[in-house]
């Protein structure tokens, strides 16, 4: 139950029977018109802007449609008051019954929260997409946990979700990785290598270099590059996303698909996505301009064959295919998002690492135009993390040579804490990882005081068993929750009220750092109900001797509880029973 869309539609009906009164004149469209909470809290519970956004159209003053609107407001049993503010909005304050109901919604709705909006639209979120050459990094982790939990929020929402990780194992990094697993395959013989530069010397290939040992002999110990390349190159490719899947696994993430950008070389996928916008008149051969700045891998100063990417949006027209017949980086990516198209998407989202923003553009031209614009791509760019402890830099083993592994921070602190304190910030803003903070038992530390709050109720739910008070769900809906008529409580009720309404706007925005954010204020809004039954006895809980007073505060802190457990279950946190 979504108590905000519940009221706009009470509000929307309402205006309709204005103009059947002729009290509006017909035709007015409402699209504009919404019910929201007030930014004072003090003003109401809810706002609605109705009779401004429809003054012009209908040729009115806001006030004459807020006092007519308001009157007719009213005179339906949720609604307490109605407040007429400046020029025309108006707030409305609702009845405590409406708050009150909502708690036995959260404990009697399995689904509470849950929404319909997706219309179960085939969504691809693709994320972490990294080279198949060594372990996933901390910079990856980012990535991983925000796709993972827009995956989860935009399932909750209603769509019909696909998780996907394309794997890089078309390019010349593949190549590299063969020839450094081939050294560690000699090492392994016991022989003596160099490192040349640009291979990859970190000690994860050390047991690919055994287990290849192991696998072919000592066969290639003197066979040139062309007869181990490309049986090395599927060998290396294979365990290394082997390694990268045992990473996602350590925080939880399951891929639907991996798709790999080599199997669309030499099938045809690559021409026919190219042909696909030759038809539409986007494929010339054209010269490029130099580009100012730092020069791109793909520019050549020579006659190239081109995508006019900038009639989608672009800046630059696009080269597809190089001078001497051999397809650019972006060629693979057209044809792989060609294919995700005609996989019967109805949306697309990649989730990139900043350093990709340059590459926004052209993927967006490319599917539009592959599209016909009907389908869209929203790519999210993923900024740095900067690790650290007690604000010092962090060190800490680098098995993989040159970075700090997810394996490293998911054995350091646990996945529920990696994955929360990646979601505490807006994804394109810079994040903070302090190894200290994000462990500490504290009010700061925004992971301890949500997961601290699930706990808390724990408590109390054993407590009270223990003093004979009966708490399942079932029970505690049937409370009489008229009892809670403290303005805490009710403002506890309220925040819980918001949830439906908060998964919805985090799913459309595809923002769920918005879930992070709003459990916290929830948390929060729990313990302050806390502290205040410290001071005040009416306020606790249990209420000594009163087991039916007990019941309806128990079922709010149940009902925050729930939404808690919801909250988490996208965020993929497992919530705390108990706090140790």
């Amino acid at each position: 139950m979504n108590i905000f869309a519940d009221l706009r539609t009470l509000v929307i009906d309402t205006l309709a029977g204005m103009e059947r009164d002729g009290l509006l004149p017909a035709g007015l469209t409402t699209d504009a018109v919404s019910v929201e909470p007030p930014r004072d809290a003090g003003h109401g519970d809810m706002a609605t802007n109705a009779a401004m956004v429809l003054a012009k159209p209908a040729g009115m003053k806001p006030r004459d449609i807020a006092d007519a609107l308001a009157a007719r407001l009213t005179d339906d049993p949720r609604v307490a008051s109605v407040d007429i503010a400046g020029p025309g909005f108006l707030n409305l304050r609702l009845a405590d019954t409406v708050w009150q109901g909502l708690v036995v919604n959260a404990l009697t709705d399995p689904g509470f929260g849950r929404s319909t909006m997706g219309g179960q639209e085939k969504v691809l979120v693709e994320y972490v997409s990294a080279n198949p050459t060594g372990p996933l990094h901390v910079g990856h982790t980012r990535g991983a946990v925000f796709g993972d939990a827009l995956a989860s929020l935009l399932d909750y929402a209603g769509y019909d979700v696909t998780r996907e990780y394309y794997i890089n194992d078309g390019g010349a990094q593949v190549d590299v990785l063969a020839r450094s697993v081939y050294l560690r395959y000699q090492e392994a013989h016991d022989l003596s290598v160099d490192w040349p530069e640009g291979t990859y010397p970190g000690d994860y290939l050390i047991d690919v270099g055994e287990a290849l040992k192991a696998k072919v002999g000592d066969i290639w110990l003197d066979a040139p590059e062309d007869v181990w390349l490309q049986e090395v190159r599927l060998f290396a490719t294979e365990a290394m996303m082997d390694l990268i899947r045992s990473d996602l696994a350590k925080l939880n993430i399951t891929m639907d698909n991996f798709y790999s950008e080599k199997s669309l070389y030499g099938t045809g996928k690559i021409e026919k996505a190219i042909a696909q916008l030759d038809a539409a008149g986007l494929i010339y051969r054209g010269t490029l301009e130099p580009p100012k700045g730092k020069m791109p891998e793909d520019w050549e100063p020579r006659e190239q064959t081109l995508f006019k990417s900038t009639e989608h949006g672009d800046d630059v027209d696009r080269p597809v295919q190089k001078s001497d017949g051999a397809w650019t980086y972006f060629a693979p990516d057209i044809a792989y998002h060609y294919d995700k198209i005609e996989r019967g998407f109805d949306s697309l989202i990649d989730v990139f690492g900043a350093d990709h923003g340059g590459y926004v553009k052209r993927m967006k031209a490319a599917v539009s135009a592959l599209s016909g614009g009907r389908v869209p791509l929203d790519v999210k760019l993923t900024q740095l993390v900067k690790l650290s402890k007690n604000g010092e830099p962090f060190k800490m083993s680098k098995r993989a040579g040159t970075f700090i592994t997810l394996s490293d921070v998911v054995d350091e602190v646990g996945a529920d804490v990696t994955r929360f304190h990646m979601l505490t910030r807006k994804n394109d803003a810079p994040l903070d990882f302090d190894f200290a903070k994000v462990t500490e038992q504290s009010k700061d530390n925004p992971v301890f005081y949500v997961q601290y709050a699930h706990a808390r109720v724990n408590s109390v739910l054993r407590k009270a068993r223990e003093a004979g008070i009966a708490v399942d769900d079932a029970t505690l809906a049937g409370a009489d929750l008229t009892k809670l008529n403290h303005a805490a409580e009710l403002a506890v009720a309220r925040k819980v009220a918001e949830w439906p309404r908060m998964v919805e706007i985090a799913a459309k925005g595809h923002e769920p750092h918005k879930i992070a954010f709003y459990l916290y204020d929830l948390a929060s809004d729990l313990h302050g109900l806390w502290n205040l039954g410290n001071a005040e006895t009416d306020l606790r809980f249990i209420q000594d001797g009163d087991n039916a007073t007990s019941q309806a505060k128990i079922a709010l802190i149940r009902a925050v509880q729930v939404v808690i457990a919801g909250g988490l279950g996208i965020l993929g946190v497992t919530p705390a029973e108990e706090m140790r």
